[in-house]
């Protein structure tokens, strides 16, 4: 009698599996009270990155209790895609998506403002802080750490691969398909909050005296009060955003 179930994960859901379990089906032990999601993780897959589960060719959700013999097939997020009538497991999409990130990725919270993409990171929370923000707030976490996207109270999260933010940042785009949200400098990027055009003369006391000289256009952001001026440090922010820009075209182009 079989006591276990065949579990077939597709596309990059292999990333999490070890190398020989990769693109291919593998036994897994299975248990009666052991559901659909349990069996997932417990090879190695964050639920939040499964979009879609089929058992035997049919459609079920995580809380689906599979047989002995049962074939499970795995697929990752299709939050560019619609799946029509099927069920997917998480919550619907977030289609107007907001982040919070880990603070192991604080390189791309800071690229993400300068992106215009909402994103929330606080250096102190804790990982059950964060669970409970992206849930509270509706918001993807964002993470290099499986442990906290297998949290019962996290939805929606992403497992960010690659290792540097700029790497990272490109990633998230071209993933999540964020090309048409980008909307460079209209965040702040100490705190995220909407940046505005400001009057020079209603913040000339904050400002030093070569810049009360030299600039004349200001904004400042609707949250923290930072002020931010088309100064040196401008220029290589607008060079990071060519950058971006050129690396998410050019994979357009090629798929």
């Amino acid at each position: 009698m079989a006591t276990s179930v065949e579990l077939r994960a597709y596309a990059e859901l292999n990333d999490f599996l070890r190398p020989a379990a990769r693109y291919a089906a593998q036994q897994r032990p299975v248990r009666p009270h052991q559901t659909v999601k349990d069996i997932v993780e417990a090879a190695g897959i964050p639920h939040t990155e499964v979009d879609l589960i089929l058992v035997n060719g049919a459609s079920v959700d995580f809380g689906h209790h599979p047989q002995p013999g049962d074939r499970i097939a795995a697929y990752p997020m299709f939050e560019t895609l619609d799946v029509g009538p099927l069920t997917r497991v998480r919550a619907r999409p977030l289609r107007d998506p907001r982040f919070i990130v880990d603070v192991n990725l604080g390189g791309l919270a800071r690229l993400m403002r300068l992106m215009g993409l909402d994103t929330r990171c606080d250096w102190a929370a804790t990982d059950a802080a964060l669970a409970e923000t992206a849930a509270a707030e509706h918001r993807i976490l964002l993470t290099r750490d499986r442990g906290l996207l297998a949290r019962r109270t996290v939805t929606h999260g992403v497992f960010v691969h690659a290792d540097r933010p700029f790497e990272q940042i490109i990633e998230l785009i071209r993933r999540l398909d964020l090309t048409d949200r980008l909307a460079p400098f209209t965040r702040c990027l100490r705190c995220g909050g909407i940046v505005t055009d400001v009057a020079k003369d209603d913040i000339i006391e904050h400002l030093e005296p070569l810049t009360r000289r030299y600039y004349d256009t200001f904004r400042r952001c609707s949250e923290c009060g930072r002020i931010y001026w088309a100064g040196s440090h401008h220029r290589r922010l607008d060079n990071t955003v060519t950058r971006i820009r050129a690396a998410t075209r050019v994979r357009k182009v090629v798929d």
